[in-house]
């Protein structure tokens, strides 16, 4: 089974992964940051690397998600070769940061990886407004995201909502301002009862 968790920059993706992975005993995945060779280059200079930025996301994220459909495990993923390709992707274009060649040849080798790929079972997201994300980034204090635009942040969470808006697969969604997961042991309890309740058809005792 194939469970993933989506959400822009600083909601929390990473936190919930891990909780839920102990919680089920579930095999997590996590995103690929500190060992990104493009991360740094990108958030100082977005237009000069985000190509090859969004190439190696896209690699990364298709050679996971064929591990995942070959795997017998449960895996979590945090975040999903969705985003990359139908909101990073297409907020860096629309923001003049990516140039249409480039951004069309994206999307040529996506669409073609997307005739071998299938939904998760499950996809989580956590939505999240844009000052609770900015709080979330300067907590965990990663240099290279402190230089983050607020226009870049709200461009992602628009076109999160359009995506979560006309997806298709089976969804639950998290309200990362209200739901503090990570600190409140209640809180953590209500999306495990949703995920309980997609996926086992198990609904807590009143």
């Amino acid at each position: 089974m194939h469970i993933a968790i989506a959400g822009n920059i600083g909601s929390g993706k990473t936190t919930l992964t891990k909780m839920l992975a102990k919680r089920y005993g579930w095999t997590p995945r996590f995103e690929p940051v500190d060992n990104n060779p493009y991360l740094e280059d990108f958030y100082a200079d977005m237009k000069r690397w985000s190509f090859n930025l969004q190439i190696y996301f896209l690699n990364k994220r298709f050679k996971e998600v064929v591990e995942i459909s070959q795997s017998k495990d449960t895996i979590i993923q945090d975040r999903t070769i969705f985003e990359d390709a139908r909101i990073f992707a297409p907020n860096l274009h629309g923001q003049g940061m990516m140039s249409d060649r480039d951004f069309r040849n994206y999307t040529d080798l996506f669409d073609l990886m997307m005739s071998l790929v299938k939904l998760p079972d499950l996809m989580i997201y956590i939505r999240s407004t844009i000052p609770n994300l900015v709080a979330q980034i300067q907590k965990r204090g990663r240099s290279y995201e402190q230089t983050i635009q607020l226009d870049y942040l709200q461009g992602l969470n628009n076109r999160y909502e359009e995506w979560i808006a006309g997806y298709k697969g089976n969804l639950i969604i998290v309200d990362g301002d209200t739901c503090k997961f990570g600190d409140n042991h209640e809180h953590f309890q209500q999306v495990t009862d949703m995920i309980d309740a997609k996926l086992y058809g198990l609904f807590p005792m009143e």
